[in-house]
């Protein structure tokens, strides 16, 4: 061998604690017993696993702490604006990673925005497998949106729930019966949002979204006909138009196109022996569809 590679050899047996100086002769070596040696160096790394878990351990409280004095800052105020969607998913981050029961969410867009989806994704994920039940409900038309469909199946598939009806009356999410958010403004729910945490108004909110939990059709699942014909839609569609709705108002609030709102209303008119949207309203009062 050549001395290079001897004095490679003698460095890694010196890293594995398997040679060490001699007592006996100045300036050179004695091997050590392999049971020996590298019995000492895995108890030198476990001593470095030892030290690393402590600074873990302290990393840990460290940020308990600084989250519990934040928690108590904001606990101090019944409400916290949460300015530009940033802020807001920032907030709902925190707040999912801290759920322990429950996250409700009420979703009146008709398609969820790709940054939305990749964003909610991987916490969905984290809280299901904590077991924290997820219900959701979405208006019917977001079916018409391919991306959005398949995260309804991803999600239904991992565990958690949703439901349709044909319109979302607010975007709201509530997370474990402690705070809810809804935007500042419900017609740009991008511009901001506010975190309530009054019991008495977040026990209303979630009464809200139970209700309409309640008048929902299970995802995968068509929505049935009541004992009069009419599909939630159909019902809800004569609601507007009975409450002075434009076609063009009904179309944006179920999220449907006009003429699938227009086509609708040429059925139901002609099952009530309509002539007229007034009429059509009328007769379904008079029939006890409304």
């Amino acid at each position: 061998m050549s001395e290079a590679a001897i004095r490679a050899a003698l460095d890694e047996l010196a890293v594995l604690a398997l040679i060490k100086p001699s007592d006996q002769f100045s300036g050179r070596l004695r091997p050590v017993s392999p049971e020996v040696g590298l019995s000492t160096l895995l108890a030198s790394a476990e001593a470095d696993l030892a030290g690393r878990h402590a600074q873990v351990e302290k990393a840990r409280a460290e940020i308990a702490a600084i989250a519990a004095e934040h928690q108590t800052s904001r606990d101090t105020d019944a409400a916290t604006r949460l300015e530009g969607i940033d802020a807001v998913r920032a907030r709902l981050e925190e707040l999912q990673r801290t759920t322990e029961s429950e996250c409700l969410s009420l979703n009146p867009g008709g398609a969820h925005r790709p940054d939305a989806r990749s964003a909610a994704t991987p916490l969905n994920e984290q809280a299901l497998k904590r077991g924290v039940v997820l219900k959701a409900v979405c208006r019917e038309s977001f079916r018409n949106d391919a991306d959005t469909l398949a995260y309804a199946r991803w999600l239904v598939s991992h565990g958690g729930h949703m439901r349709t009806v044909p319109t979302v009356p607010i975007q709201m999410i509530i997370v474990d019966r402690r705070a809810a958010i809804v935007p500042l403004d419900p017609a740009a729910p991008r511009a901001g949002a506010l975190e309530v945490r009054s019991a008495g108004v977040v026990t209303a909110l979630r009464a809200l979204f139970e209700q309409t939990w309640a008048a929902g059709t299970d995802f995968g699942e068509q929505p049935l006909a009541d004992t009069d014909g009419c599909t939630p839609a159909e019902k809800t569609l004569l609601g507007m138009i009975a409450a002075g709705d434009t076609d063009e108002a009904a179309a944006r609030k179920l999220g449907v196109s006009l003429r699938t709102v227009r086509r609708m209303m040429a059925n139901l008119m002609e099952r009530l022996g309509a002539a007229s949207r007034f009429q059509a309203g009328v007769n379904a009062s008079r029939r006890g569809w409304l």
